[in-house]
């Protein structure tokens, strides 16, 4: 997945087990602009264009990514269900509220159910919908570091 870099290299972490919080130290300060306006999602468009992603579906994670402590895949029943279809740039568990850190199980099955609403439910008006949605959501600001 294509993204600018917004953090110092030497704070940055490869592995993605460390989750970005709001006022994180590690982000640079183009970074912290970047990622208030998602602007640094923009390089996805060269992987939905490559076909490795979509505009809309559930967002990539890092596969040591973590629910509370631990992993998303021990931590929330049905998560890897999540991986029937491509990652997406933005979804549907973004748009209604669980856009940012997941720093709880809770939130995390939340993301999942919505992620998983989403591949059941799926049309091309939802994802018109959720696109017009983003939007909305990226005026607002909210939970974006």
């Amino acid at each position: 997945v294509l993204k600018f870099r917004t953090m110092h290299t030497n704070l940055g972490d490869a592995s993605g087990a460390a989750r970005t919080t709001r006022n994180d130290p590690r982000l640079t300060r183009v970074g912290r602009v970047l990622r208030t306006f998602s602007l640094d999602e923009l390089p996805q468009l060269m992987n939905v264009l490559a076909g490795q992603m979509s505009l809309v579906g559930p967002r990539p994670h890092a596969i040591t990514m973590r629910a509370g402590s631990q992993l998303y895949h021990e931590a929330v029943h049905q998560y890897l269900d999540r991986h029937r279809v491509k990652p997406g740039i933005t979804g549907w568990s973004q748009v209604n509220g669980l856009r940012g850190e997941i720093d709880t199980i809770e939130k995390a099955q939340a993301r999942v159910r919505y992620d998983l609403q989403y591949i059941e439910n799926w049309s091309i008006w939802l994802d018109l919908k959720i696109l017009l949605m983003s939007f909305r959501a990226i005026v607002s600001r909210e939970n974006a570091y």
